[in-house]
């Protein structure tokens, strides 16, 4: 899922069990403890792009990291607030926390080059906010957090775990069992960012920071966030199974033959849903919307395009890429480069005359007869295009062609 839902389910589980000691630094902590995962980007400062995608909720999102990590990064904190310099060191992290934040923000919404705009943003706030803080708090007491070593460990433990869980709902998936198996589990369920589950999680979760911590409404409405975002997962299994019988019986009834076919919902709704099948030379795909005149659905079909990996099938990073899109790929030869597109997320629109249409793709560059690299990985619209991409996106979930 996107950052900010992370933040919030770790601000949530935090709160859990250790809210009605600590107030809103369990909160603080929890949100720490959900962002550490996704930290394994940092690896791409010294990984090839097409190892740090397969890196990418790898180890740091297993059920083993979120064990070994609840006793280290416990520990840590346990040590911060038994130094008497603690208050330096909490002040520090909140901020590092807030420029965090802020930095996302930034990035969601300045994607165009360069992004040096948005880095000096976020460390230009951070800073000034750090400053903010030390002035206004570093004079009065903090006090020691009444929390325990092991209190901190479950912290952490249930801000960590829940990350990769909440990952597994999505079509991207994660590596829950790494290093023991390179299976991604991906439910695909919910989009990596749906509102109906994020805004009034984060509602929830403000209203009750600004309560007592002593407080039962506190903990009431704190819960209450918590049950809307399960509920609303909950619901989102229960509509795949149904949207699963339409693309199959659509599928079926057209006289489509497939070895295996997937289903996953469009950004930001669990309305509009992509599916894709295989066969053993090509994709079917198509969506469908509730708010379709019929469950017809319009497939459309593609070769994989193997003959374009003539030579370079074998190589690493094909099979990582193959690995990456569980087998749902085509292949296009764009003459400079060689474009392979991940099926599972399909096409912005049904425009099949530009190449540029599909919503997850990665440029290739022969080297050789046997040999390739990545050029660059492109998820979401072109730039430029931002504004009717998405129009014609809720157009399409109204069911409208």
């Amino acid at each position: 899922m996107d950052s900010l839902s992370q933040i919030v389910l770790g601000a949530a589980v935090g709160e859990v069990v250790l809210g009605k000691k600590i107030g809103n630094r369990a909160m603080l902590w929890g949100a720490i403890a959900g962002t550490i995962p996704d930290l394994d980007i940092i690896s791409n400062l010294w990984l090839s792009e097409v190892d740090g995608l397969a890196a990418h909720r790898g180890i740091s999102h297993s059920l083993l990291f979120s064990v070994l990590g609840a006793g280290a990064f416990g520990w840590i904190v346990d040590k911060i607030y038994s130094s008497p310099y603690h208050k330096h060191i909490a002040l520090l992290l909140r901020s590092l926390l807030f420029l965090s934040v802020i930095g996302g923000l930034l990035t969601l919404a300045i994607t165009t080059p360069p992004k040096l705009i948005p880095a000096l943003g976020a460390i230009g706030i951070g800073v000034s906010g750090y400053l903010w803080m030390k002035r206004r708090y570093v004079t009065h007491p903090i006090d020691k957090p009444n929390a325990t070593l092991q209190e901190w460990m479950l912290l952490f433990f249930w801000g960590l775990v829940t990350h990769p869980i909440l990952d597994c709902f999505t079509v991207y998936g994660t590596q829950l069992f790494a290093p023991f198996s390179k299976t991604r589990v991906a439910w695909s369920t919910i989009s990596v960012a749906d509102p109906l589950y994020t805004v009034p999680f984060l509602l929830c979760l403000i209203i009750a920071s600004f309560l007592a911590k002593e407080s039962r409404l506190r903990r009431t409405v704190n819960w209450l966030g918590i049950g809307l975002s399960c509920t609303y997962l909950l619901f989102t299994v229960f509509n795949k199974q149904a949207i699963d019988r339409i693309f199959v019986e659509s599928l079926d009834a057209q006289g489509y033959e497939y070895t295996d076919h997937m289903t996953s919902p469009t950004i930001l709704n669990n309305i509009l849903w992509h599916g894709a099948a295989k066969t053993d030379s090509s994709i079917i795909f198509g969506k469908y919307s509730y708010f379709d005149s019929d469950r017809e659905i319009t497939f459309y079909e593609e070769p994989l395009g193997d003959a374009n990996l003539a030579g370079i099938e074998n190589h690493r990073t094909i099979q990582i890429l193959k690995w990456f899109s569980d087998g749902y790929y085509n292949v296009i030869d764009r003459q400079d480069y060689i474009q392979f597109n991940d099926m599972r997320y399909g096409r912005f629109t049904d425009d099949n005359t530009s190449p540029d249409n599909y919503i997850f793709k990665f440029n290739l560059r022969r080297l050789g007869p046997t040999d390739v690299e990545m050029l660059e990985s492109q998820g979401g619209p072109p730039p430029g295009n931002e504004a009717e991409i998405f129009e014609a996106l809720f157009k399409r979930i109204r069911g409208i062609e």
